[in-house]
C-alpha cells in the first residue's frame, strides 16, 4: 500500500488515491473542494502546544518525532490513527496532505514512517493493534 506526502498547496493528481489532511488547522485560502480533500483527520495532527514549540525549535525534528508519536497514544489521536489503517485498507494509494513549508519535516513524514514501518508506533496504535481489534468486533457481532 502505497502511502504518499503531499503539501496541500500542490495541485491535486489522479495519481494521488484517497487525499488524506492530516493537519489541526484547515489551509488558509483553500475550499474543500478545490483541495479535493477526502477526509480531514485533525485529530491525528500535533497537539497545538506542540505545534507551536516545533515551530520554535524547528532543528529538533527527533525530539519533535518523538513527541508526535507519543501523543498518537492518547485516545482522540488513536481514533483518527486507527481511522487512518481504515482508509489505508480500502483504498491502493493514500496521500497524507499538510500545510507546512518545511516540507522534510513536518507531521506528515512522520506519519508516513510510522505507516512505512520505519518508527516504532506508540502502544497499542500500530497496524497489528487495528487488525486485533477489528477480529474482536467481528467476533462480538
Amino acid at each position: 500500500m502505497p502511502v504518499k506526502v503531499k503539501r496541500v498547496y500542490e495541485a491535486p493528481a489522479k495519481t494521488d488515491g484517497a487525499r488524506i489532511l492530516v493537519d489541526r488547522l484547515w489551509p488558509r485560502g483553500l475550499t474543500k473542494q478545490g483541495a479535493s480533500i477526502e477526509r480531514w483527520l485533525r485529530d491525528i495532527a500535533p497537539s497545538n502546544e506542540l505545534r507551536h514549540w516545533f515551530h520554535a525549535n524547528s532543528t529538533e525534528w527527533s525530539s519533535f518525532r518523538r513527541r508526535y508519536l507519543k501523543e498518537l497514544g492518547q485516545p482522540k489521536a488513536m481514533g483518527a490513527l486507527e481511522a487512518l489503517y481504515e482508509i489505508l485498507g480500502k483504498y491502493k494509494v493514500v496521500t497524507l496532505l499538510y500545510a507546512s513549508r518545511n516540507e522534510e519535516h513536518n507531521n506528515a513524514v512522520a506519519l508516513k514512517e510510522l505507516l512505512d514501518g520505519r518508527r516504532k508506533p506508540p502502544t497499542g496504535t500500530g497496524s497489528g493493534a487495528y487488525a486485533q481489534r477489528r477480529r474482536s468486533l467481528k467476533r462480538a457481532k
